[in-house]
């Protein structure tokens, strides 16, 4: 595991997971959410984005967290590992609001500064779609990719995967 996206919806612990991982493996971290917003939640130029993912993706070792999947073809071209946090919506709408509570009015570590959580109904709407509409299309993506796919289905599914990593 050199090269690792993590993958799956809000609220289901992709950048808590990504910072252990990035931890015991020593890897470089970036977030989807830093190269694709400005502060005061501005979208970067989309050319000026895929410039710096592709800066990013020609490194030799990172991990990487975040869904956008217009740029996953890009990300899996040269990823090895791909960790797929398939939780049930329930718990990733609860850790979603969860987060809301936590940050609200300032930006979460794993975002671009000066850009503060918020909680709008679109948002939330998101996150209650997102695992019937991506599933299909993570999985489409999934099929083609030749490094490894760990799909995990559950927190604890998760932490058990993780001690595992931990004591290889």
């Amino acid at each position: 595991m050199q090269r690792v996206l993590v993958i799956g919806s809000p609220g289901a612990g992709k950048s808590t997971l990504s910072h252990q991982l990035a931890k015991r493996a020593s890897l470089p971290l970036f977030h989807l959410d830093k190269l694709h917003w400005l502060p005061g939640w501005i979208e970067r130029d989309r050319d000026e984005a895929r410039a710096e993912l592709s800066d990013v993706l020609a490194l030799d070792r990172w991990i990487i967290d975040g869904n956008y999947g217009s740029i996953l073809p890009m990300r899996l071209a040269r990823a090895d590992s791909v960790v797929w946090l398939d939780y049930p919506t329930r718990i990733c709408f609860g850790r979603v609001l969860k987060r809301w509570w936590q940050y609200r009015g300032k930006a979460r570590p794993d975002m671009t500064e000066g850009c503060p959580e918020r909680l709008d109904l679109e948002f939330l709407l998101y996150v209650l779609m997102f695992r019937s509409a991506w599933q299909h299309r993570n999985a489409a993506a999934m099929s083609q990719f030749t490094g490894t796919v760990t799909r995990l289905a559950s927190p604890a599914e998760t932490s058990a995967w993780l001690d595992e990593r931990a004591s290889a």
